[in-house]
């Protein structure tokens, strides 16, 4: 599991994501990812502008992908497995939603971390790390 700070688990955050946030796509996956802006009591701090808000990430799989949910629930336990060793690259500040697409079911974990990767490095959310292999 991801630490709960780590995780998007509302609806209107979803919902917000899905409204507002940038779109990438890779052939299994697509990404939804929204920067939030600082508080204004944040601003105060000049010296980090960076925000202070842990990033918080959702996975979205429909039954489009599988019927069974026991083919979901591994989709998605390889996906967070993926996302733990690359959540110490990610900015912080961000809300992003990963969905599944069918074709999916094909992926094991090595493609779903490679898939991760090119799309995070595409909407620019990892710092410092852009289209090079972080493992």
């Amino acid at each position: 599991m991801l630490p709960i700070e780590n995780r998007l688990r509302h609806n209107k955050d979803f919902s917000a994501v899905y409204q507002k946030g940038i779109r990438k796509n890779t052939s299994y996956l697509a990404l939804r990812a929204l920067r939030h802006q600082q508080e204004p009591k944040l601003l105060l701090d000049t010296d980090n502008l960076e925000p202070h808000r842990p990033t918080r990430i959702g996975i979205s799989i429909s039954k489009k992908v599988s019927k069974g949910a026991v083919v979901r629930n591994r989709i998605k336990r390889q996906i967070r497995a993926a996302l733990r060793q690359i959540l110490p690259y990610i900015s912080r500040g961000w809300d992003i939603v990963i969905v599944v697409k069918p074709i999916a079911q094909k992926c094991n974990y090595d493609e779903f971390l490679q898939q991760l990767e090119k799309l995070l490095a595409q909407a620019e959310v990892l710092h410092g790390y852009s289209r090079r292999s972080l493992l």
